[in-house]
């Protein structure tokens, strides 16, 4: 039975609890998750830099960073440990292209998948008066399911550099005062990548929640049913040849006339109408 006839036969939220409509839900739940956590992030990391003259030492600097990682955009200032004098310093990379283009496939995901159930909840009966609804249903879920693949490589690549990039030790690089040996940079702490790491994390379930929908949504369209309808038939024309039995052999077996023990066994109708027995009872 197809997910049409099952919610004939139920309630209209109980199309929730088949695989079309549950994994519908967990599709936007787990969109709501990727770009939360990716896009409501933000991060800072410390370095001390201590001059030879303790004066002029910064024993706690803080560099803060944001989606979307941008980060040459991002400056502090650090001592330069030469007077009174200080330096401005901008992080290295941009990474916002990867970061925005996954929050935007989690984005209109979840916009997608949230109107899907509205229509499978309320507007089921139009869902399937054609074979279009389907189809684009279809359609729409193979992509965003090449999608969250694609986006959610490019993020993981993408957070990987920028792990790199905010490191303390790759920042004391950039730091003046901190190639000359007199002078001592350290790091005081870096960055949680706790929020990020869970965001590649639900990038990824969303692809195996997508991906995993597309045998549910190709059972609602024409070519499955029409692949099934044409399966059937076939299975019952085979079945029905099966069922006969052959003509030849029917017709011999009824007639006997081309049987010897046919007419051995069976009087024939020349002697039943009297023909040679009753002239040699005359005899």
């Amino acid at each position: 039975m197809e997910a049409a006839d099952q919610i004939a036969s139920m309630g209209t939220f109980q199309v929730l609890k088949l695989p079309l409509g549950f994994i519908r839900v967990l599709e936007w739940l787990f969109s709501i998750f990727a770009f939360a956590t990716c896009g409501g992030y933000s991060g800072q990391l410390r370095v001390s830099v201590d001059c030879m003259e303790k004066a002029r030492s910064n024993l706690s600097m803080g560099i803060d960073f944001a989606y979307p990682f941008r980060l040459y955009q991002v400056s502090f200032e650090a001592p330069a440990c030469e007077g009174i004098r200080t330096d401005r310093i901008f992080l290295i990379g941009d990474y916002s292209s990867s970061a925005e283009f996954f929050v935007t496939i989690a984005v209109f995901a979840f916009l997608y998948s949230l109107v899907a159930t509205i229509i499978y909840i309320f507007f089921q009966n139009k869902y399937h008066e054609n074979i279009r609804g389907p189809l684009i249903d279809f359609v729409v879920t193979v992509v965003f399911s090449f999608m969250w693949l694609v986006s959610s490589s490019a993020w993981a690549k993408a957070l990987s550099d920028v792990k790199v990039a905010t490191d303390p030790d790759e920042v004391q690089l950039l730091i003046p005062a901190c190639k000359t040996q007199s002078n001592k940079c350290d790091s005081v702490y870096g960055a949680r990548w706790s929020g990020l790491n869970t965001s590649v994390v639900f990038g990824f379930l969303n692809f195996v929640l997508w991906a995993g929908n597309i045998w549910f949504v190709f059972k609602e369209t024409g070519w499955h049913k029409g692949a099934s309808k044409f399966a059937g038939g076939a299975n019952e024309k085979q079945a029905g040849t099966f069922s006969q039995q052959p003509y030849n052999q029917g017709s011999f077996d009824q007639s006997g006339s081309y049987s010897a023990q046919g007419n051995l066994s069976q009087p024939s109708e020349y002697s039943q109408v009297g023909g040679p027995t009753s002239y040699s009872n005359q005899m």
